[in-house]
């Protein structure tokens, strides 16, 4: 089996007073900051337009291991710059998630005008299959749909799942029948677009 892409996904809410201050900080410093460490294969940007919280970045990574590499330490935890110092004790909402993509496994974020995201948290393992399943039932034969993943995320000792469908449009009619998930279905808690 070839190795599946990592991933690492963050959301976060600036509050109004700031969020000027916030996208400057994002699209000048960090994003091009983390685009420029080995191993990071994309790193985007999206605004959310129906849930929260209000943005999130995404990352393909070339596997998981990149975010134990030296560039990537350098460059976060204990490398922060004065102004992320600065700027992330005033987010709200923050979630930080990193893992693998489970399905299909090595694809990259294309290209596209819609993203929904749907968190399945503190999933039993068991799950996953049926998890995938449901998101396929739900998406793969829309016309909007380009791309349908999913993501593991072990992190801070909780396994989450992540759903992330690319569409080239709005949904023209309701996109989510929660039965499709089976016993999976009680850990959505979260559904972005």
């Amino acid at each position: 089996m070839a190795k599946r892409k990592g991933f690492l996904l963050v959301s976060m809410d600036p509050p109004p007073l700031i969020e000027e201050e916030y996208n400057d900080w994002y699209d000048t410093e960090h994003i091009p900051g983390r685009a420029g460490i080995e191993g990071f294969e994309s790193a985007r940007r999206f605004v959310c337009v129906n849930g929260w919280p209000k943005y999130l970045s995404f990352y393909d990574l070339t596997g998981i291991d990149v975010l134990e590499s030296e560039p990537y330490k350098k460059a976060s935890w204990g490398g922060f710059s004065a102004w992320t110092k600065r700027m992330l004790p005033k987010m709200r909402g923050q979630y930080r998630a990193s893992g693998e993509q489970i399905y299909p496994g090595d694809a990259l974020t294309g290209s596209m005008t819609r993203m929904l995201l749907l968190r399945f948290s503190g999933v039993p393992d068991h799950l996953a299959t049926t998890i995938r399943e449901g998101l396929l039932a739900n998406y793969a034969t829309r016309a909007e749909t380009r791309q349908v993943r999913l993501l593991r995320s072990d992190y801070n000792r909780q396994i989450d799942y992540i759903g992330l469908i690319e569409a080239s449009a709005p949904y023209s009619a309701p996109t989510l029948d929660v039965t499709l998930f089976g016993d999976a279905a009680p850990f959505i808690d979260l559904v972005n677009e």
